[in-house]
């Protein structure tokens, strides 16, 4: 596919961004730029595929929208390509070890001699500074995950940590380094100046672990992995009903009031004053799971417990909705495509796999934009699939390529 094959639609048409980054959360950041607008050009090795390529119609969705091609970025050769790349190029991504970059010769200030204004995204697990023995080593998702501290609070008493799927790490460093790269971007058409910006998979989960994490580092306090309940409420959260699962959030003096009245419990002295959260939770300052419920929550916690057994998800789901009571099934796939809500909203979409040369579902673009819609103009592509024609938009004849494809330094698809 050529530049010019490509529409024009989005809020990031007009940027181009390279995406020298692998599997997960670099090649995230550069989807969610391509979903609106972006021309993003993604550089497979021409040692092996993308490892994404084992997840089979995945591909199509994660890689939509970019233009595929090979390169052998460390050698003499693949650097002049790279750097032609680059000269026009507002983003950068790449995702390795810390220092891999400086050790190929192409440190930022050698990038920013070819494009003073390009933006940088570093991704790794552990940075690019630090200790050197972090620093150089190799990461994936569940590795992040437990360095951050972000699988210790999560599984059951009793269980070892649990890493939460799927790759939640990846994902999340992909969001922390998509915001950032926008910001730089911003600031970089502002100026002229570019920016370099180290993410990393660990540091992006710290940043998000809230309340837990700030009672931990300054009261010494290690909550045990407790499931799906929590310290406050003393519902289940994940309630088991004839058929199923649903998941409910008790909170709010309205849905409060509603559920102890519900439950007969209105003129309980248990539960007074009437309407009060503190009606329904353990007792205050809990950080054992284990500990024994105050009266009031463990009558409330058998009503609900009694109520969802007895009857099915969709009786439990629409007597609660009903109610004000925040409760959602537990959804399966199958739930999910018959689902009204996931049909009116277009969460699934028909797509042509240009890989498998086959019509695949896959999850459509979110967040939605009203002015500046988001397009899907192609799925995942092929291995080496635009390379012929990224090499001649950067100036390249056609004989020039068959040479480096003989070289070594692109490599031909099957």
């Amino acid at each position: 596919m050529k530049s010019t094959d490509l529409p024009k639609f989005g809020n990031l048409h007009g940027l181009k961004v390279i995406n020298a980054a692998s599997v997960i959360a670099g090649p995230f950041v550069c989807g969610l730029f391509a979903e609106q607008g972006a021309d993003v050009i993604e550089l497979e090795s021409v040692k092996a595929p993308d490892m994404y390529r084992m997840y089979g119609d995945a591909w199509s969705a994660e890689r939509r929208n970019q233009r595929m091609m090979t390169l052998n970025i460390p050698s003499d050769e693949g650097k002049e390509v790279l750097f032609r790349l680059i000269k026009d190029a507002d983003v950068l991504v790449e995702s390795s070890k810390g220092g891999t970059w400086k050790k190929w010769g192409l440190t930022d200030e050698v990038l920013w001699e070819h494009n003073p204004a390009l933006v940088i995204l570093h991704i790794s697990g552990f940075g690019q500074t630090g200790d050197p023995d972090y620093v150089k080593k190799a990461s994936f998702d569940p590795i992040g995950q437990a360095f951050s501290g972000y699988a210790s609070l999560n599984g059951f008493p009793g269980t070892p940590p649990s890493v939460t799927k799927p790759f939640t790490g990846d994902y999340m460093t992909g969001l922390m380094g998509a915001w950032a790269t926008l910001a730089a971007v911003i600031h970089a058409k502002e100026t002229g100046e570019g920016e370099s910006i180290d993410c990393t998979q660990f540091e992006s989960l710290v940043r998000v672990q809230g309340a837990t994490l700030s009672d931990g580092i300054n009261h010494g306090i290690q909550p045990t992995p407790i499931g799906n309940e929590d310290f406050v409420g003393a519902c289940a959260g994940s309630q088991k009903c004839k058929d199923g699962y649903v998941q409910v959030a008790v909170g709010g003096v309205g849905p409060v009031s509603k559920l102890v009245e519900f439950f007969g419990f209105k003129d309980d002295p248990d539960f007074q004053p009437f309407g009060t959260y503190p009606s329904i939770t353990r007792a205050p300052g809990c950080k054992d799971i284990n500990d024994p419920l105050p009266a009031r929550a463990a009558k409330f916690r058998a009503a609900l417990d009694e109520y969802c057994l007895s009857h099915t998800v969709d009786e439990v789901n629409q007597q609660f909705s009903s109610m004000g009571v925040p409760v959602s099934p537990h959804m399966t796939y199958e739930r999910m495509l018959k689902d009204p809500q996931y049909q009116a909203r277009e969460v699934f979409v028909d797509c042509f796999d240009e890989v498998t040369e086959t019509t695949v579902k896959q999850v459509n673009m979110f967040p939605k934009f009203t002015k500046h819609p988001g397009q899907i103009v192609r799925g995942g592509a092929k291995y080496d699939a635009d390379t012929a024609d990224v090499m001649a938009e950067l100036g390249y004849a056609p004989e020039e390529v068959e040479a480096l494809y003989e070289k070594g330094v692109l490599k031909k698809g099957k």
